[in-house]
């Protein structure tokens, strides 16, 4: 050890890397700032009524492999305070893949291909080999709206930043970030889980991620958030990652089309089911 410093660098080697650079604007906000637009944005929308393309991935690190699916068109249709539609139509073909209505209790899920009906509460209690028949409308509702954050919760903000490239100037750059992380004491006990963590870009202090954890502590779902597009007069992400890595699956949601506060009608949430397909129910 002692010999080192006197070894002329014939130990190491230096090499080229490229460099990042910071973003020209940093801003800067405080937490209740942010927890502020959050609970503003999620007050200002009612309703979407969305043409998107899904791309589905089945598979991950668990597994030891992965799959992603050929993309196929459908629609989603949301009201507040929890109804939900969300239809999948098979590339080419254009019949649908799957049909799922819910009124945010109970939902249904039609599967043409498998001549196939699966009714029950949104809770899974025995998942399904096949990653679609454990689809639940909560999964979608919570990645499309960043739910509120109540006077009742917990919140620690940190700052961090990761490395990318941005798809504008394809230049390498440090993207510094706020994470709000969202709390709630647990009951009878003095112990506090988080239940969200919310990514922001300092960039535009704009939602980015949201990751959203289960009771024990393990995250449910991953929501990242692609660059902000207009459709009409509305902002709104182009696209929507869903992850689901307790379950290995994902969702890539693409939006074509885009309506927000459209009047949708509870009709507009119910499936109507061919008579005689088999009914699956779930406990």
């Amino acid at each position: 050890m002692l010999a080192l410093p006197v070894l002329n660098g014939c130990l190491w080697h230096t090499r080229k890397v490229p460099q990042a650079k910071m973003p020209e604007n940093v801003l800067s906000a405080a937490p209740e700032q942010l927890v502020e637009a959050i609970n503003q944005r999620y007050d200002e929308i009612n309703s979407l009524n969305a043409t998107v393309t899904f791309t589905p991935t089945q598979g991950g690190s668990l597994k030891g492999k992965e799959t992603t699916y050929t993309s196929f068109s459908g629609y989603i249709l949301l009201r507040k305070p929890e109804f939900l539609r969300v239809i999948g139509f098979l590339p080419v073909v254009h019949t649908r893949a799957f049909d799922m209505g819910s009124d945010g209790q109970t939902f249904k899920l039609w599967i043409p291909p498998k001549n196939k009906v699966v009714e029950g509460t949104n809770t899974v209690t025995t998942p399904s080999p096949n990653a679609l028949e454990n689809l639940r409308p909560y999964v979608f509702f919570d990645s499309l709206l960043i739910r509120k954050i109540g006077p009742q919760d917990r919140m620690m903000l940190t700052v961090d930043s990761d490395t990318g490239v941005n798809p504008k100037t394809r230049k390498l750059e440090i993207r510094p970030e706020y994470i709000l992380t969202v709390a709630r004491p647990q009951a009878n006990s003095n112990v506090e889980l988080a239940q969200r963590v919310i990514q922001f870009s300092r960039v535009d202090l704009r939602p980015v991620e949201e990751d959203i954890y289960d009771q024990n502590g393990q995250i449910q779902t991953i929501a990242t958030y692609g660059p902000m597009q207009t459709f009409g007069t509305e902002r709104f992400p182009g696209t929507i990652t869903i992850k689901r890595p307790l379950e290995q699956y994902q969702i890539l949601i693409t939006f074509q089309k885009l309506v927000v506060n459209q009047a949708l009608t509870d009709d507009q949430f119910q499936l109507t089911i061919p008579e005689g397909t088999p009914v699956q129910k779930l406990p």
